[in-house]
């Protein structure tokens, strides 16, 4: 395998195995995936040794080139123990405290063994209804959305991927609005994606401004009449402001059920891509367009022929491993077993425009993203329907969507998902799914002291054929985010190498409706906006969405996990004393006791840009000394937050316990991350630096013995506000956010999902 230092870590950090105290290579994990995959030619469909050693080979021989590879749960478990090989579980939850704790027991087995979660609560009756059986009170949805959570929280999928979950709410559900704005700066339900699930008579009513109904599940009966344009603005707005909730088309989803007869879908998988009706599974793979690109005299063109040899050799790997998957419940194998749904999709998409010399943002990326996925789906169909004629239809094809005259049986009931690539596209050293790049150039540590530039190889080839690449502009690069600003980089280039957030939200679900047109489940995708981005561009974006024919829309406005109302000052320590504190710390060394907290603080609030994002500061005084500070950066209950407060915290107590606010300063000001923002004396090297600069400015004020307030905001002012604009305005940090497993700023909102470009972790 070609694999970069990157992948390497990916993969010895969560996919080879050890055994005997010794470490597979990742040669040897691809012989396992293949050889545990090709045993069900023989096991099941009783085929020869040699004809299974001929599909075990081929099998390797695609992921060792990379052209193809299993999702995450197939590379892990695929000849272990285990054997839990499917990503994606929908599971049911009815209106009964049986199937609520039932369903919560499947879940839990599901994510020990490496799987993501899918739930509607839709059927749970609201809040305050009643409860026939003991004569009480509903406690709605929300309250077991939140028992979901903590089980999820508690339970680790086999050491190797965290428990993910998608909560879907239907959009006529009476406690609709609750949910809307269940995450907006709570720092709850952080195991769970949510989705609002939208029905066409919800856009009817919002086209029309006509009242909507709430309905409660239980009775089936509206309970209320809202406007449809102020449920719709509430979506909006919590999107806009932390990326939460997404929606999914329910009616339109459901008007592609390949197996109507069974029953409606409810809900997707985490990161929505995948619906599901409840008790199903999906076994996925993905494709790698970057390496289906061949030169034909001056101009590069698709090599059809290897895409289909690829697509054919993947549908029957994917058919395989729903036989060789150890399911955690047998209603689950019952219906996987009876649909045998795959979802093949593809990765390096924005690298095969790039090699085409397209723009992402062209009429011919769309119209190549149209001939590519027609293509896949049709040719995945044509292997579907041969190995039906080998191994017989899906069990459940009479009455499909698919039982129609004139058409082959089918062995699956779908064949195509654009799922997040996550850790497979760095293993496979390309961009991820169908997303544009997210970064050209980002800097990654590899020792405590030592950091290494990741460039992305296209352009790295590029620049070095095109004689202007210089370790120092690639360091220029990183620091700027994107091209825009980089004047030795010609112009054409710059046109290729577009970064995700250069790219018009419109663009972006052009891009989604155009693979969605040939993909049988749906398509995860990120609409990218800017910071400055408004709530109409958001509400239009979702309308689009809609227009254009994609069954889900997940936004992403950078930077808006910073968005949390701002609470300074709002902390008081539990019963608070009223008197004044005395003037110095009481006790001796080892035992000294911080001053009491007053009821009342006179205090200023600030921001300062750190490589990390917005910090927003609040210093509380008395007698002109500092006596606590608040900080706050990204949204609740990520590391960087938990961090940022931890230092606060510490400084707090420092300054009651009677250290001098000057030692406590020197100690913070110069602390360096691996980059900075801003230039000259208003430079910010990190959090802690900028703490540190933000306390000497306010001793400086409260020295020159003018009114603090009002010098402190002259202290601030001195830095020009042009300079402060254009070390943000591209700056990769604005992007990034500080990764729980490695601990680099490369962490991002990028295929529907939170993942690291460093080391691989994925929430998803």
């Amino acid at each position: 395998m070609k694999l970069s230092e990157n992948a390497r870590t990916v993969l010895e950090r969560r996919y080879l195995k050890e055994k005997d105290g010794r470490r597979e290579t990742p040669e040897e994990m691809l012989a396992r995936v293949a050889k545990n995959i090709a045993q069900v030619e023989k096991k099941c469909y009783g085929q020869s040794e040699a004809e299974t050693r001929k599909w075990e080979k081929a099998f390797y021989q695609q992921m060792d080139e990379l052209k193809f590879l299993p999702n995450s749960p197939t590379l892990m478990n695929a000849g272990h123990k285990l054997q839990q090989l499917a990503a994606c579980f929908v599971l049911p939850i009815e209106d009964s405290m049986e199937s609520i704790f039932e369903t919560l027991k499947i879940a839990a087995l599901i994510h020990k063994s490496g799987g993501g979660t899918g739930f509607s609560f839709s059927r749970l009756r609201p809040k305050n209804d009643i409860v026939g059986s003991t004569g009480g009170v509903a406690s709605g949805p929300l309250s077991f959305l939140k028992v979901y959570n903590a089980s999820t929280e508690a339970v680790k999928q086999g050491g190797t991927r965290r428990g993910a979950n998608m909560g879907i709410l239907r959009v006529d559900h009476p406690d609709i609005e609750s949910f809307i704005v269940a995450k907006k700066g709570t720092g709850e339900y952080t195991n769970f994606n949510l989705s609002v699930a939208i029905t066409d008579q919800f856009m009817e009513a919002l086209a029309k401004k006509e009242k909507f109904p709430l309905v409660n599940p239980r009775t089936g009966a509206p309970v209320a009449y809202v406007d449809p344009q102020a449920l719709f603005s509430l979506i909006v707005e919590a999107a806009w402001s932390s990326g939460e909730p997404g929606v999914i088309f329910i009616d339109r989803i459901n008007q592609f059920n390949p197996t109507p007869q069974l029953g409606p879908i409810e809900s997707t998988n985490p990161c929505g891509e995948q619906p599901l009706l409840p008790y199903e599974a999906c076994n996925l793979g993905s494709i790698n367009l970057s390496l289906f690109c061949r030169k034909q005299g001056s101009r590069t063109e698709v090599d059809w022929e290897a895409l289909k040899e690829t697509v054919h050799t993947a549908v029957r790997f994917l058919d395989n491993t729903i036989d060789a998957t150890v399911y955690p419940h047998p209603k689950i194998e019952e219906l996987c077993k009876a649909n045998r749904k795959i979802g093949l999709g593809v990765m390096g998409w924005a690298e095969m425009l790039i090699k085409m010399e397209l723009p992402y943002n062209s009429e011919q990326a769309l119209a190549l993203a149209e001939e590519v996925m027609s293509f896949i789906d049709r040719e995945s169909k044509a292997a579907s329907a041969a190995l039906a004629e080998e191994r017989g239809a899906f069990p459940n094809f009479k009455g499909s969507i698919h039982d129609r005259p004139g058409f082959p049986p089918l062995r699956n009931a779908t064949t195509t998902t654009i799922a997040p690539t996550g850790t497979l596209s760095i293993i496979a050293g390309t961009s991820g799914g169908i997303e544009p790049l997210f970064s050209i150039v980002f800097t990654r540590q590899i020792l405590d002291n030592d950091h290494l530039l990741e460039v992305n190889p296209l352009f790295l080839q590029a620049s070095k054929e095109r004689g202007f690449y210089s370790d120092e502009l690639m360091k220029r690069i990183a620091e700027e985010g994107s091209l825009e600003n980089i004047p030795e980089v010609p112009a054409d280039l710059k046109t290729l190498f577009l970064t995700a957030h250069q790219i018009a939200p419109e663009w972006h679900i052009r891009m989604q409706a155009a693979f969605q047109k040939y993909t049988d489940n749906a398509v995860s995708k990120t609409l990218n906006f800017p910071r400055s981005a408004t709530k109409e561009q958001v509400a239009e974006a979702y309308l689009l969405a809609y227009q254009l024919g994609c069954k889900g829309v997940t936004i992403y406005r950078d930077g808006s996990i910073e968005n949390q109302p701002m609470q300074a000052g709002s902390k008081t320590e539990a019963a608070p004393e009223t008197q004044t504190p005395s003037a110095f710390p009481v006790g001796e060394w080892g035992k000294i006791h911080p001053l009491k907290r007053p009821v009342r603080l006179d205090g200023i609030t600030d921001r300062k840009i750190t490589p990390e994002g917005t910090l927003y500061l609040t210093l509380n005084y008395y007698q002109n000394r500092p006596f606590e500070l608040f900080a706050q950066i990204g949204k609740a209950g990520t590391d960087i937050m938990a961090f940022t407060e931890a230092i606060a915290r510490l400084v707090s107590l420092a300054f009651r316990c009677g250290i001098a606010p000057e030692a406590v300063a020197e100690q913070l000001i110069g602390i360096g991350g691996s980059r900075s923002v801003g230039f000259g004396h208003h430079r910010v090297r990190s959090v802690p630096d900028a703490i540190g600069q933000f306390l000497y400015d306010f001793l400086h004020a409260a020295s020159s013995g003018e009114n603090v307030q009002e010098q402190l905001a002259l202290t601030m002012a001195e830095a020009p506000a042009a300079e402060s604009q254009s070390s943000t305005k591209n700056n990769p940090q604005t992007l990034f956010n500080l990764c729980p497993v490695c601990g680099m700023y490369t962490f991002a909102y990028h295929e529907g999902c939170a993942k690291c470009l460093a080391c691989g972790y994925s929430e998803c």
